[in-house]
């Protein structure tokens, strides 16, 4: 898939970029550049050669007066697909209008290319804001970034939420419903900018999860012992509408000191264990105290990020369940904090965190 993109960053003064070139396949392309701190202006550019010296990438820049997110995302050409890179604590998507379709308009495998770090604009998956069904105001699809799909992704929603206020051009505090492949979901954008989400309720019957780990506390799946390459991990199994896997340490070492994992190395055999014939996420969590904790996550189809919005949601759900914390906590992660809550009273999961826009750009089909 040959890839042209025209890119604006949202700056102060915004600079535009646009860049093209022939293959994604053929040449790595770099650029670098930096912005002075006081007036936020491109200073420097650059673009790699093939050894013939004929230029396969060129970058043009200017620095309109004033850039209009609106008319950028109103625009239509064909054959062309505009988007806004958005990311939820470092968990970075890439946007797509996909109103006027049910279906979404690139394929996983044009995903995979396009959140591909080296060779493409580089995300942790693709995003389409499509038609509501069942009455609500509209979809969330999602191609992960090795072009899988999952149910749903509280990062994402956040972003997503973001997202639809601008197409609509929203303002102040809003709310809508999203149908996604986990069920209703409804953000709600604060007056602050941060995104509150109604993740609604926990799925604890470990069938449901799915795992074939055996129910050890009514139905769910509670402390159970789980071996991953000779080395006894307790685990607790939630389904936020995707399926997590939550621990807090061996069965030796009970406190598990998160940054000295190698995610690299034990995420991957979470994610494909038997006991998880969907896959799982995996979340490592390290408790600070009964209102705090620390959590890093393996995420089914994207591997390590900086922030899963739906892990941290299922990390508080599994220390409640485990008597290590309360139904209100700050979850830090990579990318940042998010507050969580699980409510009593409708048994409801409560989010909360920042979205931000990233760039805006183009690329041809």
């Amino acid at each position: 898939m040959a890839i042209a993109a025209a890119i604006t960053l949202p700056l102060t003064t915004v600079n535009r970029h646009s860049l093209s070139y022939s293959s994604f396949s053929s040449f790595r392309f770099s650029s670098s550049f930096c912005l002075q701190s006081d007036t936020h202006q491109l200073v420097s550019i650059s673009a790699v050669r093939k050894p013939s010296s004929r230029i396969l990438a060129s970058m043009s820049i200017e620095a309109p007066e004033k850039f209009s997110p609106d008319s950028f995302l109103d625009r239509r050409e064909s054959g062309i697909l505009h988007f806004v890179k958005y990311h939820g604590l470092g968990n970075d998507f890439i946007l797509v209008d996909n109103r006027d379709s049910a279906e979404p308009k690139i394929t996983p495998e044009q995903a995979v290319k396009l959140c591909d770090r080296n060779f493409g604009i580089g995300a942790d998956g693709v995003i389409f804001a499509m038609p509501g069904i069942n009455g609500t105001d509209y979809t969330m699809r999602i191609f992960n970034s090795d072009g899988s799909e999952p149910e749903m992704c509280g990062n994402g929603v956040r972003c997503f939420a973001r997202f639809i206020a601008e197409l609509e051009n929203l303002q102040g505090k809003q709310s809508f419903t999203v149908h996604t492949g986990a069920g209703l979901i409804v953000p709600e954008i604060q007056e602050d900018g941060k995104v509150r989400v109604d993740m609604g309720e926990p799925i604890l019957k470990g069938s449901d999860v799915p795992t074939k780990l055996p129910a050890n506390k009514d139905q769910s799946v509670v402390k159970s012992k789980l071996d991953v390459d000779g080395i006894t991990w307790n685990v607790t199994c939630v389904s936020m509408g995707n399926p997590h896997c939550v621990t807090f340490g061996t069965e030796v070492s009970q406190g598990l000191q998160v940054d000295e994992l190698n995610l690299a190395e034990i995420g991957p055999k979470f994610e494909h264990h038997v006991m998880f014939p969907a896959r799982t996420n995996t979340e490592f969590v390290q408790v600070f105290s009964p209102t705090h904790l620390k959590m890093r996550v393996w995420e089914r189809g994207a591997g390590a990020t900086l922030a899963c919005g739906t892990g941290a949601c299922a990390v508080v759900v599994a220390a409640v369940l485990e008597d290590r914390a309360g139904r209100s906590c700050t979850v830090d992660l990579p990318g940042g904090p998010l507050d969580i809550e699980w409510r009593e009273e409708d048994n409801h999961i409560y989010m909360t965190g920042p979205a931000e826009v990233v760039f805006y750009g183009s690329i041809p089909l």
